[in-house]
């Protein structure tokens, strides 16, 4: 027998998708706080929100009949008509959280417009709705939900711990105070501050830039605000602004990327995926970065009608939205250069001298005359011809060469103290090269560093008609099993069109006949069993083309200089400029550094100076 469902239980059942924890809750408050045109929220939390959530704003307020209606199910101010699902510019406009809260909680609710001679208050407890009664409160409203889920004992359990259920509301709280820098925001535990974001005014808001990344700073911390870019593209109607940080401010979860559509946080796939897509070359695959990305289209663009948490959506052309992060991020990441994160040093810093570890007694240096000890040789050694290698050209034949340097610079001078990486004074451990600089030091990981060049020249020379190939006059046979074998000869006109020329030779082996020129001498058996074992990982059917940006950093990483190669003085100062001229330098393939700076300052504080 099909009956009616009785209205407390709708409400309950509604209250399931809407309200999913405390957080929720605090989601759908403090958004239908700044629909209200509030300029300051303020939220206080018990029990991690079990217990009590109190929204305070300074908003428009309801009048008694405002109030009688909020607390109804599908009862809003936001929508008129049918068409306004297509034009949705405000944050809520279901209609559905106050009367879901109250089935599920005791919900009191007090308001004053501005101009208005009182307050007036309504309660609802566990879905039953009281009558509107006189208060005292300033203009603006509040809203007080004890006990979350009292009503349906069932879901208390599924809850966290009180911290947990609390960092979650504090994540909820500093998305929105990303996405609204006019609005000041604080959070408390009634007992201590979690959270506060002044509200930005004047200057500050002409500029959205300085706006976003003075909030990101109060937010996020100070670290993100200095090692990130400012990313602000627009395509065919839609703009994408914001900040991304810089691959060497990394983190191991996403948790730090926060993504907004016409103001309204967002968990989309599409969006994260795309975020991975424009890291891909910088990253390895556990590491993650953090952004700040405000995408702004058309309202009928994008349909945020899709769940009633409202955080997903969907976009009418999902490939201009993806290629429109894609290419925002990767545009913002080459006009930085080399820059590479300031925690980089911080960490050095912070790990110089620990509590407790035994100090080892320095080295014994002696530069003058050319002499060297400890690992560290002078840049002015003469054993080996000062000049920088250069890659052989196609036609040289057998790669005999060393793995090139660095490409000459025709304006690069040797001493270039004022340059941004200095000038090269040393080489450590036949591995780094120390550099003085104008105001401290740079110490450059030589493998890293050459790594991310040879990769860039990859990635430029195909984008220009190919890879150039050298010929081995001597062929080589690499032996592998017969499977790994197969795979490649199956790629074989792939792989040539990256400069690698491999042949079938018998089962079981693959003989290299072309290497690409770039890499110069090359352990061609080494690269060929690397791109066999990751040809296998991937599988038959994705083209390689799909994988570049791995199979360049494969060969990349065989052609680049290696740590424990001694470098003479202009070889160490054309890396160190080639470097300042290569975009992305500042990282390898994998995220890592390719060089840590040390201010003066931070010298002198190791020292006990400062």
């Amino acid at each position: 027998m099909i009956r009616a469902l009785p209205e407390t239980l709708v409400n309950r059942i509604a209250a399931g998708e809407v309200v999913e924890r405390p957080a929720s809750a605090v989601k759908e408050l403090v958004e239908n706080a700044i629909d209200a045109g509030a300029s300051r929220v303020d939220v206080t939390l018990s029990r991690g929100g079990k217990a009590l959530i109190a929204v305070v704003d300074d908003g428009r307020g309801m009048t008694p009949d405002d109030l009688a209606l909020a607390v109804e199910r599908h009862c809003t101010s936001k929508l008129t008509a049918d068409s306004d699902l297509t034009d949705i510019r405000t944050l809520g406009f279901r209609g559905e959280a106050l009367p879901s809260i109250g089935s599920v909680a005791r919900l009191a609710i007090t308001s004053r417009p501005p101009g208005a001679d009182q307050a007036w208050r309504i309660a609802v407890e566990s879905g039953a709705v009281g009558a509107v009664e006189p208060a005292a409160h300033p203009p603006g409203t509040r809203v007080e939900v004890c006990d979350l889920f009292h009503a349906t004992p069932a879901r208390l359990k599924f809850l966290k711990a009180d911290r947990t259920e609390q960092n979650h509301a504090a994540d909820i709280l500093k998305r929105l105070a990303m996405a609204h820098p006019e609005v000041a925001f604080s959070l408390s535990d009634g007992t201590r501050g979690l959270l506060k974001a002044p509200a930005l005014t004047g200057g500050l808001l002409d500029d959205p830039h300085a706006a976003r990344r003075e909030r990101l700073g109060a937010v996020l911390g100070r670290d993100f605000a200095a090692n990130c870019v400012t990313v602000d593209v627009d395509r065919e109607g839609a703009r994408l602004t914001g900040h991304a940080g810089l691959p060497t401010f990394h983190k191991a979860t996403a948790q730090d990327q926060f993504l907004f559509v016409n103001g309204r946080p967002v968990r989309d796939r599409l969006l994260h995926g795309a975020i991975r897509g424009a890291y891909q070359d910088f990253l390895a695959r556990d590491r993650h970065p953090v952004v700040a990305l405000y995408l702004d289209l058309d309202p009928a663009a994008v349909d945020v009608n899709v769940h009633p948490a409202k955080t997903e959506v969907r976009f009418r052309d999902a490939a201009l939205v993806r290629g429109l992060i894609v290419s925002g991020i990767r545009h913002a990441l080459a006009g930085a250069g080399h820059r590479a994160s300031t925690t980089v040093a911080a960490g050095v810093l912070g790990h110089a001298r620990p509590e407790g570890r035994e100090e080892r007694p320095a080295p014994r240096l002696a530069l003058g005359g050319g002499a060297w000890r400890g690992g560290l040789r002078p840049a002015s050694d003469t054993l080996e011809t000062a000049r920088a290698w250069q890659a052989p050209p196609p036609d040289a034949g057998f790669a005999e060469a060393p793995a090139p340097v660095a490409q000459a610079m025709p304006d690069a001078e040797t001493d270039a103290p004022d340059a941004p990486l200095g000038r090269a004074r040393a080489q450590l451990h036949a591995t780094y090269i120390v550099a003085e600089t104008v105001d401290g030091l740079v110490i450059v990981d030589q493998h890293a560093a050459h790594e991310r060049l040879v990769y860039e020249r990859m990635k430029d020379a195909l984008a220009n008609g190919g890879i150039a190939r050298q010929g081995l006059l001597l062929p080589e046979v690499v032996d592998l099993d017969e499977g790994a074998a197969s795979r490649l000869v199956a790629r074989a006109d792939e792989l040539a069109d990256l400069g690698l020329v491999v042949e079938g030779f018998g089962p079981g082996a693959v003989v290299v006949r072309e290497v690409p020129a770039l890499l110069g001498q090359v352990n061609a058996a080494g690269l060929v069993r690397d791109l066999a074992d990751e040809l296998a990982e991937w599988g038959q059917t994705l083209a390689l083309k799909d994988r570049m940006a791995d199979v360049c950093g494969t060969m990349a990483c065989h052609g680049s200089v290696r740590a424990g190669r001694r470098l003479n003085e202009a070889e160490m100062n054309a890396l160190l400029r080639q470097m300042e001229a290569t975009p992305h330098s500042g990282q390898c393939n994998h995220g890592r550094p390719t060089y840590v700076e040390l201010r003066l300052a931070d010298i002198e504080r190791l020292f006990g100076r400062r």
